[in-house]
């Protein structure tokens, strides 16, 4: 038996199976690769889904990290600390936000959208409008918005007053807002459902119905956010300044942490002591990976890197006219590449094989969400073995 089975069975002898059965036991990485306990190596072009930002070991992470965890790795929130201080500044900084925004940091995008849930709550309204689609997270509050049946439903009865409209639909989305609903969050690029792309002014049309109807605007950019699209928030392509926004995935590079950041002093008050709170949350070992990422990404230039680096992945699978391949869509290094066949699955079990790994996101979509730092040859490394992963998929 492989040291990769030999671990695989320990696994299923000791976790819950709700993630079912991994492939593979990771032992390490570097940079934009892992290597599983058998010594093989992958390029990983999944990044953790969207999390591993600078890659596996950035030095600048691990500096930081290890700094940190020699002074102190966590404090009540009875204190703070000033890596907690110095990054909320810089959420806030890179974000835009405007005088008066706050931060209040937990350790992942579901508690950051819980929070988001409290703060709409708060609005003195209950209704919420979410979008078909949607991924939002699996705590009770984050399930009821997320969309997918097979994920809601063993759970139900959840948060009532949740409303799906379709993904990109003005005109439903402008009918479902009505005078008791109280936020509509939003995905800039709905990564789950597919890596899903709006209409350019649909978030500035969400934009408009919401202050309208005096109802929050809330973008959840727990996979969009910290330049993965070439942006440091997916909102920010389209111009707009939402009242709050969820960040996770990107910001810690692994070390868990998620954040809500409230834009404006009106809706930054709606929240007040003993509301809400987190053990964990922004504590200085996080808080210090999280100012790693982002003076790092700043530093090497990695926004303008991944949308050069997403469209030369682009512009590489449509020259190479690869049989059953229909095209890339999605932004920045959030990226599926599509099939005109359901066979997702197979083109990354054998992708896996090849030493890559890639995500069979939906059933005719491969989803790419690679660290920041990730080359073009290293991506067109993958785009020159895929021809031989579509035709084993499809021949298997």
């Amino acid at each position: 038996m492989s040291a990769n089975n030999e671990w695989l069975q320990r696994y299923s002898d000791s976790l819950l199976g709700v993630f079912g059965t991994p492939s593979l036991v990771i032992e390490r990485g570097d940079g934009c690769y892992v290597w599983d306990v058998d010594g093989n190596r992958y390029l990983d072009l999944v990044g953790g889904i969207a999390v591993n930002a600078l890659g596996h070991g950035h030095p600048a992470v691990v500096s930081a990290i290890s700094k940190q965890a020699a002074e102190a790795v966590h404090i009540s929130n009875f204190f703070t600390s000033r890596a907690q201080v110095q990054l909320a500044e810089r959420l806030l900084g890179v974000a835009g936000a405007p005088a008066g925004s706050k931060v209040f940091f937990g350790n992942s995008g579901a508690e950051a959208i819980e929070a988001a849930i409290k703060l709409s709550r708060r609005t003195g309204r209950t209704g919420i409008v979410a979008a078909e689609g949607a991924f939002h997270g699996r705590t009770t509050g984050a399930l009821a918005l997320t969309h997918k049946a097979a994920y809601r439903e063993p759970f139900e009865p959840l948060l009532p007053g949740v409303v799906h409209v379709p993904y990109d639909d003005v005109d439903a989305l402008r009918a479902a807002v009505a005078d008791d609903v109280a936020a509509v969050i939003l995905e800039p690029l709905q990564g789950e459902a597919g890596v899903l792309s709006p209409a350019p002014d649909f978030l500035r049309a969400a934009r408009e119905i919401t202050t309208a109807a005096g109802a929050l605007l809330i973008i959840d950019e727990i996979q969009t956010g910290i330049g993965r699209t070439g942006a440091w928030f997916g909102f920010q392509h389209a111009g707009i300044q939402p009242d709050a926004i969820t960040v996770a995935k990107g910001l810690g590079g692994g070390v868990p942490i998620g954040a809500l950041v409230t834009f404006g002093e009106e809706v930054s008050g709606l929240l007040t002591a003993g509301q809400h709170g987190s053990t964990f949350g922004g504590n200085p070992l996080a808080s210090a990976a999280g100012l790693a990422m982002l003076d790092t990404i700043e530093e090497r230039g990695l926004l303008e890197h991944a949308e050069s680096t997403g469209r030369h992945l682009e512009q590489a699978v449509a020259a190479a006219g690869i049989p059953h391949v229909t095209g890339v869509r999605g932004q920045g290094l959030l990226r599926a590449i599509t099939l005109d066949r359901p066979v997702s699955a197979a083109v990354a079990a054998a992708a896996r094989e090849g030493g890559f790994i890639v995500n069979p996101v939906a059933p005719e979509a491969l989803r790419l969400a690679p660290p920041l730092i990730v080359s073009a040859d290293e991506l067109d490394s993958f785009v020159q073995a895929l021809p031989t992963f579509v035709e084993g998929a499809l021949t298997s």
